[in-house]
This record gives structure tokens, C-alpha cells and sequence, in this order.
């Protein structure tokens, strides 16, 4: 068995008590507990992406979750979704230590959460927001730019432009997500104020991940344009080109409002595309980030991957030079 890479602790690490500064996603109907306790079981953090389940089901995650790993995991649950409560109360029932909260107020949850000594960070697309949750006193802020997938940011702003306004607006810690998938997209984060980084498309195409088997093959097909930023009235996302897709664009570009763009999408639809493998007529969500990925592989190696190159790469930053010779 090869040796685990070492990393130096900051400030990351030991807030949620971790080998890597590595954060899996919690992805709509793409990260159950098999995904989350690998990632975690290979030193970065897994969660649970809350969204697309009821309490009970949710419990049952978080229990086989525990059976699997002995080291921490946490929860991703969207405020935007009716039945929130139910999901906190469940986390605290079950004493998960970590929650990451996204698509809401981070007022709402936060000190309850932290008063049963969980840990709470809140996913943000802007710097105005991002003083919110520091202001609401989370313990860490997820700055995502508009390259990610599922539930996004309408102003559009890039990880490279966002990242670095989030860490002249807050004191607390800092992750990147969107567009980041190897170790020199996270050595760009890192340099660019992060602490640590959240990954989520990369994770979509793993071995564990609850994605649809037809969804991860298309995931890695993904070419250079095939996603686009939709349903930007309602509640935007970045959605893999389909028949659905088009249609969406279709609206947008005639000025569809809100509740016309909703009842497009309908019900079910995201688990219609993800879950069931409707290519076609199912929400596709995706980062822009799929068109570099090329194969699907175990959660462990992804992991090992990205911390091997983030390692090669700071070597041949600190020795002077770069991988490549120049």
C-alpha cells in the first residue's frame, strides 16, 4: 500500500480535522455515502449532497456513511429546498460534525447548527455575500465562481476573479470551487488566497459517485462549450447541452419569465437526467470543468491524482523552475 502524500496542516485541515484540503462537493443525486466515505477514507473531506432526499433517506445515508468510514464527513443541504428543517434536524440526531449549506441565507441555520458543535461552512458566488456568512459567523466560506455546476451565481463571475475578492472581504477560511479538478487548478487556488478547495464535476465521474451510469459516460464525452448557464430567472445552473437544454435556451432567448422557465422544468427533472439517464430530456447539471476529465476512476485515486501533482507541482515551484521545463 503506497504511502499517504503529506501536507502540510492549515487552517482547513484542522478546522474540520482532515489529511487534505480537499472537499467533495455535496452534488445533487451524485454523492450518497459510498462517494463521501471514500473521498474522506482517502484524507480529503466527503459529503452528502442532501438535496435530492427526504429525512429518512438522508439518515440512511449518513448511518452507512459511519458503518464506512471512522473519519469526518459532513452534509451539503440547499436552504432554497421546502423540506431544510427536516434535513437539520436529522444532522443533529445523528451528530454528523460538519455541514455545508448553499442556495440561501446563511443566518437561518448556522448558530443552531454550531451550538450542537457543528461545523458550518456556506457556498457563495460574490464578496457581498461572502461578508454575510462571516457576519452570520459560519466558520468558512465556499467561494464558488459561475465555471460549476448545479445551483450558480447569476453575475457570472469567474473562480479566478472571485477568489481572490473573497479573500480581501473575510478573515474566516477560504475554499474554491468551480473549475477545479487537478492538482494545478488547485495550486492556482491556493495561490490565489484559498485554503482549500471544493471539487464536484471531477467527483461526478468516479466509480462511487450515485450518478447514472449513461450520465458519467456523457460527463466525459463533455467537449469545450457543451455547458451553458440556464435558467438564470429561476434558479441558474449549469446544464450539459441536450434536447431539454435547448429548449430552456430556447425560452430564455424569447425573455421567458420565472414561472414559465419553472414549469419547463417541471418536477423531477434533474433526477430524470442524473439518476435515471435520461440524456435527452433530464436535467444534465455540470461543471465547465467535464471537458478536461476524459475517464471515469475510483474516488481514491482522483484524490490521489490531484494531491500528486499539487505536491510535483510545488516542488518545481519552490526548486526555482516548473514542470515543464522552462
Amino acid at each position: 500500500m503506497e504511502q499517504p502524500i503529506a501536507f502540510e496542516t492549515n487552517r482547513i485541515t484542522r478546522l474540520f480535522e482532515i489529511q487534505y484540503p480537499l472537499v467533495q462537493a455535496g452534488m445533487i443525486w451524485c454523492s450518497g455515502w459510498r462517494l463521501a466515505a471514500s473521498v474522506s477514507n482517502s484524507g480529503g473531506l466527503g459529503l452528502i449532497g442532501a438535496g435530492s432526499m427526504d429525512a429518512e433517506t438522508l439518515r440512511l445515508h449518513i448511518r452507512k456513511c459511519k458503518m464506512a468510514t471512522h473519519l469526518p464527513f459532513g452534509i451539503n443541504i440547499p436552504l432554497l429546498y421546502r423540506h431544510a428543517d427536516e434535513l437539520m434536524s436529522v444532522v443533529v440526531e445523528e451528530k454528523v460534525p460538519i455541514v455545508f449549506t448553499s442556495a440561501g441565507n446563511p443566518k437561518t441555520f448556522t448558530s443552531m447548527l454550531q451550538s450542537h458543535g457543528i461545523k458550518v461552512a456556506h457556498v457563495v458566488s460574490s464578496s457581498k455575500f461572502a461578508r454575510k456568512v462571516e457576519e452570520a459567523g459560519a466558520d468558512a466560506v465556499v467561494a464558488e465562481g459561475f465555471e460549476a455546476g448545479g445551483h450558480n451565481g447569476r453575475e457570472e463571475i469567474t473562480t479566478l476573479c472571485l477568489l481572490p475578492q473573497v479573500r480581501k472581504a473575510v478573515g474566516i477560511p477560504v475554499l474554491a470551487a468551480g473549475g477545479i479538478a487537478c492538482g494545478n487548478s488547485m495550486m492556482a487556488a491556493m495561490a490565489l488566497g484559498a485554503d482549500g478547495v471544493q471539487i464536484g464535476t471531477r467527483f461526478v465521474a468516479s466509480l462511487e459517485s450515485s450518478a447514472h451510469p449513461e450520465f458519467k459516460r456523457r460527463v466525459i464525452q463533455a467537449e469545450e462549450g457543451d455547458t451553458k448557464l440556464s435558467l438564470k430567472a429561476a434558479t441558474p445552473v449549469r446544464l450539459l447541452k441536450n434536447a431539454f437544454a435547448e429548449r430552456v435556451q430556447t425560452a430564455e432567448s424569447q425573455g421567458a419569465s420565472k414561472e414559465e422557465l419553472l414549469e419547463l422544468l417541471g418536477r423531477g427533472r434533474s433526477k430524470r437526467g442524473m439518476f435515471d439517464g435520461d440524456l435527452e430530456e433530464g436535467e444534465l447539471e455540470i461543471g465547465q470543468i467535464a471537458s478536461n476529465l476524459g475517464e471515469i476512476l475510483p474516488a481514491a485515486e482522483i484524490v490521489e491524482q490531484i494531491m500528486q501533482e499539487y505536491h510535483l507541482l510545488k516542488k518545481a515551484i519552490s526548486g526555482g523552475g516548473n514542470r515543464f521545463g522552462n
